[in-house]
């Protein structure tokens, strides 16, 4: 599979998108979507990682095809917004490594991943 920028992938939602006379929903709208989004999500990481099993009836949604959920849903958010999210990552990646450079234990420089 190709690698795709954020640039790259908001121009994908925004054609997608613009083939419908609805176009994008609303900023509200699509917060209340995208908090449908991670519940989706949470339900699955705690069926996986908790201590209650799904129920044989129900689907076998996968992690990875609820986030994918969720990064539409936040790339349209940001795409009708105006927001750029490869420089909203760059602002806040520089908040992280400014602000909280030192608020976490560092590994060694031998230790490795």
């Amino acid at each position: 599979m190709n690698e795709k920028s954020l640039k790259q992938m908001q121009k994908e939602v925004d054609q997608y998108i613009g083939q419908f006379e609805e176009g994008y929903f609303s900023p509200l709208s699509m917060m209340a979507r995208m908090t449908e989004e991670m519940g989706e999500l949470a339900r699955e990481v705690n069926h996986h990682y908790g201590e209650k099993p799904k129920k044989h009836s129900e689907e076998d949604n996968s992690m990875s095809q609820e986030s994918g959920d969720i990064l539409f849903v936040l790339i349209c958010l940001a795409n009708s917004l105006e927001i750029d999210l490869e420089e909203a990552f760059d602002q806040v990646m520089t908040k992280f490594q400014t602000r909280d450079k030192d608020r976490w234990t560092k590994k060694e420089e031998n230790q490795h991943d």
